[in-house]
Parts: structure tokens; C-alpha cells; sequence
């Protein structure tokens, strides 16, 4: 069952196409993202979290069509989403950030003080609940951004760049987090390091230039680095290298080294 399906998605920033005709069909698990710089991996997160809308093609998200704005509100309080750089009043205690969130998602009044602990707990931020979110560190503030994303139990969840500050030990607890959401819920994690697609995701998708270079599971990935094209420390990492070379290698739009729109 595909909780996110995307057709002939297009985007432009001015004159730049950052993404070119993308088509993809997402169920539960966890999806890695993964691209150079500027392949349009924060683009499509955004049209996906309805935060920015395509200049072309169809998103359908938990069975609706959000290019209508009449249903992009109740589809956004089933969401959860984490952009690389997010607002909040650093006046605010931990809990009062993610309770607002929470408010904003409408949830009810009732379940929001459980639904806050619960979301700064599995984060590993209980024992800062009270605490200013101006005092926190730069690691603690974006696991305060994971919380607020997961406060409402989202049956999709966005995530762009998400380990950006955390220590390895947060990471790994992290990746942990991550496989438990992904049980019931359709996970999207863009990141630039490959490792946590490796250790978490059940599915990666490649971008380059807007475009999709690559769609499968994680070993299929890794096990591209066999050949000639692959480059890097680990197998994953060589695949990621051989697959983008394949990309480049063949003329638009052939988008995908295996099943693009799987």
C-alpha cells in the first residue's frame, strides 16, 4: 500500500530545475533520501510536507490529492516533519515547544500533556523537559525538533537531515528510533550519510539533478560498489559512488539504475 505516490513531479527555483519528472510510490518503512548537494532532496521533502508547492505533477498523500488546498489540512495533522532549520521561540521550555506543536496539529487538549512526555522521552530529552530550549545544545535542540515531529504519532514523517549534531551515541539511538516508527508509519529521511541508510532504512531512493538515480534496498545499493564505478570506506558508500555514475551515464529520461517508480 503507497501512503505517498508522486507523478510527474516538478519543481523550479527560478531558473534551476530542482526536480525534473520524479515519480515515486512509498509505503511504511523507513526511506533513506540520499543525493549530492543540490540534487533536490530538501524540494521533494518540502512538497511532501505540503510546505512548498511542485509547478507541475501530483502528490498524493495518505490516499488524497494535497494539490487541493481544501485537503491539505486534514492531511497535515496526520504529518510530521522536520525541516533542516526550524523556527521556535527560545523563551519556551522543551514541553511548551512540542505542546504547541501539538496544538497546532489539533490534538485533543486531553491526550496533549501524555502525548509531549512521551514524544521528549523518546528522544532522550526527559530530563530537559523544563528546560529553555535557548540553554540546549545544538544536539539537544534537534531532538527537540524530532519530538515535535513525532508528538502526534504521524503516519507519515519527514525527516531532512535529522543526525545534523548529534554525537554517535545519539545517532544509534536515533537509527533505533527510527526502525520503530518505520514498523506502522512511512518514514522519509533525507541525510548525506549513507551509514544511517545503511543501519535504518528499509528502502533508499538516490537523487541527481532532480532526478532519480536509483531505487532499492539498501544491500542492492551496497551491492553495486562491486563493480569498477564504486568508490569509498564501506560497501554502501561504493555503491552510492557506482550509482550516480550509472546515472550519468545514460541519457534522461532513462531516471533509474533499478525500478524508479517501484
Amino acid at each position: 500500500m503507497s501512503t505517498i505516490r508522486v507523478t510527474g513531479l516538478r519543481v523550479r527555483h527560478r531558473k534551476t530545475v530542482a526536480l525534473d519528472a520524479v515519480d515515486l510510490r512509498l509505503g511504511p518503512g523507513v526511506h533513506g533520501l540520499l543525493g549530492p548537494n543540490g540534487a533536490g532532496k530538501t524540494s521533494l521533502v518540502r512538497v511532501l510536507a505540503t510546505a512548498a508547492q511542485p509547478d507541475d505533477g501530483r502528490v498524493e498523500l495518505l490516499g488524497e490529492d494535497v494539490g487541493e488546498p481544501r485537503r491539505r489540512g486534514p492531511v497535515r495533522r496526520r504529518l510530521g516533519y522536520l525541516p533542516q532549520e526550524f523556527g521556535y521561540y527560545p523563551g519556551f521550555t522543551v514541553r511548551e515547544f512540542v505542546a504547541y506543536v501539538a496544538w497546532l496539529k489539533e490534538l485533543p487538549s486531553a491526550d496533549t500533556p501524555a502525548a509531549v512526555e512521551r514524544a521528549v522521552s523518546r528522544v532522550g530529552l526527559g530530563d530537559r523537559i523544563d528546560a529553555k530550549v535557548r540553554t540546549l545544545s545544538g544536539g539537544m535542540v534537534r531532538r527537540a525538533g524530532i519530538a515535535q515531529a513525532i508528538v502526534n504519532d504521524p503516519d507519515v514523517l519527514l525527516l531532512d537531515e535529522p543526525t545534523a549534531g548529534l554525537d554517535p551515541e545519539q545517532r544509534v539511538e536515533f537509527r533505533e528510533l527510527l526502525r520503530e516508527l518505520g514498523a506502522c508509519a512511512t518514514v522519509v529521511v533525507s541525510t548525506h550519510l549513507v551509514e544511517d541508510v545503511a543501519a535504518a532504512c528499509t528502502e533508499v531512493t538516490l537523487l541527481d539533478a532532480g532526478r532519480v538515480a536509483y531505487r532499492g534496498t539498501p544491500a542492492e545499493l551496497a551491492a553495486l560498489g562491486d563493480g569498477p564505478d564504486g568508490v569509498g570506506d564501506n560497501p554502501i558508500e561504493r555503491g552510492y559512488t557506482a550509482a550516480l555514475r550509472a546515472h550519468r551515464g545514460r541519457p534522461h529520461p532513462a531516471a533509474a539504475v533499478r525500478g524508479a517508480t517501484r
